[in-house]
């Protein structure tokens, strides 16, 4: 199946993100999805060795920007959908951190592919909550937990 992931509707001007920019040549450009029941989101990222904090494990700062990155792709796609419309429909959504916590459980190995999987805690207005875990080789290293809000008419202007 060749389905478009959430960062593939981002217009150029909004896909500048170092951890899910499509258009940013130096970020990671993870990529998030819907599962098939939509009640999740997931996405894939594979580190490289320069991601390491010690030998063998991931880099914490690096968790962190993947779970902020996928949460808020997540956000925007749930966005979208609260208002029933598709992600290729204008007024473009998108969504910035409020708040990002981060529960670290056990070290994260560098040499396997990590997945995570975001689910839709609670939608109010402009603010999404999403929770995210981050596995590897089927065990839960990290939580998180980021409150994303929509962002501002004010800096979708500035960016047009």
């Amino acid at each position: 199946m060749n389905k478009k992931a959430f960062q593939d509707y981002y217009p150029t001007d909004f896909g500048q993100c170092y951890g899910c920019g499509p258009f940013n040549d130096h970020g990671m450009k993870i990529k998030s999805f819907w599962t098939e029941d939509e009640e999740e989101s997931y996405c894939y990222f594979t580190p490289k060795p320069y991601h390491t904090a010690v030998p063998g494990i991931v880099y914490g700062g690096l968790i962190a920007s993947i779970i902020d990155c996928h949460a808020t792709a997540t956000a925007a796609a749930a966005g979208y959908r609260a208002e029933g419309r598709g992600m290729d429909t204008d007024p473009p959504l998108r969504y910035v951190t409020a708040s990002l916590h981060v529960n670290y459980l056990k070290p994260t190995p560098i040499d396997t592919k990590l997945k995570l999987i975001g689910k839709v805690k609670e939608i109010k207005g402009r603010k999404i909550i999403i929770t995210i875990t981050l596995s590897a080789n089927e065990e839960i290293c990290a939580r998180g937990e980021v409150v994303t809000v929509q962002m501002p008419d004010s800096m979708i202007t500035k960016n047009k």
